[in-house]
């Protein structure tokens, strides 16, 4: 409940003012969660707040609930793709996410059909955040599709697309800045190669020298 209310208050602040998705709280939860499946639970268990309050809302008729419900649907929405993005980006440093895949996976189904229940309500001022609501229930069924894909597919379409995105920025660069960007890759990837092996010998202690 005080969270909660933490979040109503926050989506009272004036318009004009700078929001964020995440309160501060959340905010700090994320920075300090840097293994990929720890921070995808995190933000299931942010978005599934979110549908809580969203809930609560449409439950009660109040002046001036639409706006609320309608930024927490936005809100909700950005957690959605901030998981896609997370996922994507383990992918790419080949880190292994099959168990948070599943939390969002088993949470995002969950997700979809509070949001149809309350689109089947047709609350009495639904018009005024009709376009969010449909947003968030196509934003979470994408996400759904995403989450329950192939790992080593959905792995091949990200590198496909860092390629792509790779391509398309050198395609607006000088010629002497992407030959720059090459040369300083082909530098990062030599020394790389020269780091030394793994041994589990003691230092100062010889190889076995074969027969």
């Amino acid at each position: 409940m005080k969270l909660l209310l933490c979040l109503t208050l926050a989506s009272t602040l004036p318009l004009a003012a700078q929001r964020d998705f995440l309160t501060a709280d959340e905010a700090d939860q994320v920075r300090l969660a840097q293994e990929p499946n720890e921070r995808l639970k995190l933000y299931v268990k942010f978005a599934r707040q979110r549908i809580a309050l969203v809930e609560q809302l449409v439950a009660k008729e109040k002046a001036g609930r639409s706006a609320l419900i309608h930024e927490t649907l936005s809100d909700y929405i950005k957690i959605i793709e901030a998981i896609d993005t997370v996922s994507d980006d383990a992918l790419k440093r080949k880190l292994n996410i099959d168990q948070g895949v599943v939390s969002v996976a088993e949470a995002e189904k969950q997700f979809g059909a509070s949001l149809e229940r309350i689109r089947a309500l047709k609350p009495k001022d639904i018009s005024r955040f009709e376009d969010a609501l449909a947003n968030a229930i196509e934003t979470t069924g994408a996400s759904i599709e995403i989450a329950e894909m192939d790992l080593r597919e959905r792995t091949h379409g990200v590198e496909a697309k860092q390629a792509k995105e790779k391509k398309d920025l050198e395609a607006m660069m000088q010629p002497k800045d992407v030959e720059q960007k090459k040369a300083e890759e082909k530098k990062a990837a030599e020394s790389a190669g020269k780091k030394k092996a793994p041994t589990l010998r003691r230092k100062g202690e010889a190889a076995e020298k074969r027969p």
